[in-house]
């Protein structure tokens, strides 16, 4: 089971970080301004944050086996169906339609982590999740420089959707809803399952008064709004970035730009490690989740105003790279949260979530755009340093939003588990 989650992961980063390495060269194809390449990057982020919900409440009701299946051939389509794009239009009706397909991937894992794993196991779970997918996204950009030296970025699109087809129909053939009617699966390990195959799809309507009347959730969508806002400008604006505003070339760009996905990962890992650690030897776990989520959050956002500071391109990556590993401390919280608080509701919970923190992706590259647009000499030039050092002040101070709201989180508390005290 893990093993279809981590490829699927590596995959779906793939297929969405692929247009950033190779945004200059559809920019120069299509004729396209940098305020419209900020809606074709943000036509991704909305659709996908619009689908989340959808996505997640299918899991739940019908099975993240069928559910998967349907979404992850969708998605690869409309991948492959980027590279045939003409016009600013079709760009931006692609990368929609992509978007609702990629919506139902992370609420669906989620949901699977819920019914296959015990409760003890599933931040770190998570914590290896997120590490694998911000791996498979910054490794992308040297996939996509060779790629690109081979190929058009046309058919570039059409040989990343592929990888998708491969795995939905291997998912579809092997994976059970239930463990228990999977034929690998015996006695001894439902019993180390601890009973979470009560959480599988079940018919049952969602409570959507009960979600939408917690703090805990209304908290949950605004810190991860915050972070999506700040991570999202590593796998849209960063290669222009380097390229236009510190003169680096397509292959050391290629590098450069996978360093904050590279370290992502590793601050995935270590913050999923790190909260199981500090719960286990020290703490309460919900005081352990606060603490490492509302730590990286305050980090990333020092980060990226110690970045504004550093001249070299080598070293500013550096520090973009620390900003997106402290970013990425608070991922295994957060989604451990969704597990937790949301037991049978999971997928729902963690859609609501995920939607609400790629509307913060879809506002980031739009407002980066107007901000390097409002800050250019003349029509014709390209985006001022100053321009590129304003987004990024802002974005620092949006993380700053989220690590507040992350110390008033009760992370562990059912929704469905009324009056019940915080572990």
């Amino acid at each position: 089971m893990f093993a279809f989650v981590i490829t699927l992961a590596i995959i779906t980063y793939i297929d969405r970080v692929c247009i950033s390495q190779a945004a200059p060269n559809i920019r120069h194809d299509l004729g396209l301004t940098e305020m419209q390449m900020g809606w074709v990057f943000s036509a991704f982020t909305i659709s996908y944050a619009l689908f989340e919900i959808p996505g997640g409440w299918m899991g739940d009701r019908y099975g993240p086996r069928s559910v998967l299946m349907k979404v992850v051939v969708m998605w690869s389509i409309f991948t492959a169906a980027t590279g045939a794009a003409w016009n600013f239009f079709s760009m931006v009706v692609c990368r929609f339609l992509f978007g609702v397909g990629e919506a139902g991937c992370f609420p669906n894992v989620t949901k699977i982590f819920t019914i296959w794993l015990p409760s003890n196991e599933r931040v770190r779970a998570q914590g290896i999740l997120w590490w694998s997918a911000r791996w498979g996204g910054a490794f992308t950009p040297l996939i996509v420089a060779f790629v690109l030296g081979h190929m058009s970025w046309r058919w570039a699109f059409v040989l990343f959707g592929a990888l998708g087809i491969f795995w939905a129909v291997g998912f579809y053939r092997w994976f059970r809803d239930k463990p228990s009617e999977h034929p690998g699966v015996n006695a001894a390990e439902l019993a180390l399952m601890d009973g979470a195959e009560i959480n599988a799809p079940s018919h049952a309507k969602v409570p959507w008064g009960k979600l939408c009347s917690s703090p805990t959730v209304w908290l949950l969508w605004l810190q991860y709004f915050c972070m999506s806002y700040g991570w999202y400008f590593y796998i849209t604006w960063l290669p222009t970035y380097l390229r236009e505003a510190r003169g680096v070339s397509l292959e050391k760009s290629a590098v450069l730009a996978g360093l904050p996905l590279f370290f992502g990962g590793i601050g995935c890992f270590v913050g999923g490690w790190a909260a199981k650690q500090l719960a286990e030897r020290w703490m309460p776990v919900a005081r352990a989740r606060r603490i490492v989520a509302c730590t990286g959050l305050f980090m990333a956002g020092a980060m990226l105003v110690i970045a504004t500071r550093i001249n070299d391109p080598v070293f500013a990556m550096i520090a973009l790279g620390l900003a997106s590993f402290s970013n990425d401390l608070a991922m295994a919280p957060d989604w451990a949260a969704c597990m937790d608080v949301g037991g049978r509701l999971a997928g729902s919970l963690s859609g609501s979530m995920n939607m609400m923190g790629n509307l913060g992706g879809a506002v980031g590259p739009v407002v980066v755009g107007y901000i390097l647009n409002s800050t250019k000499l003349s029509a014709e030039s390209p985006p001022t340093m100053q321009g590129w050092t304003t987004a990024f002040l802002v974005a620092a101070a949006i993380y700053g939003v989220g690590a507040i709201a992350w110390l008033f989180i009760d992370p562990v508390t059912p929704l469905e588990e009324r009056g019940a005290k915080p572990a």
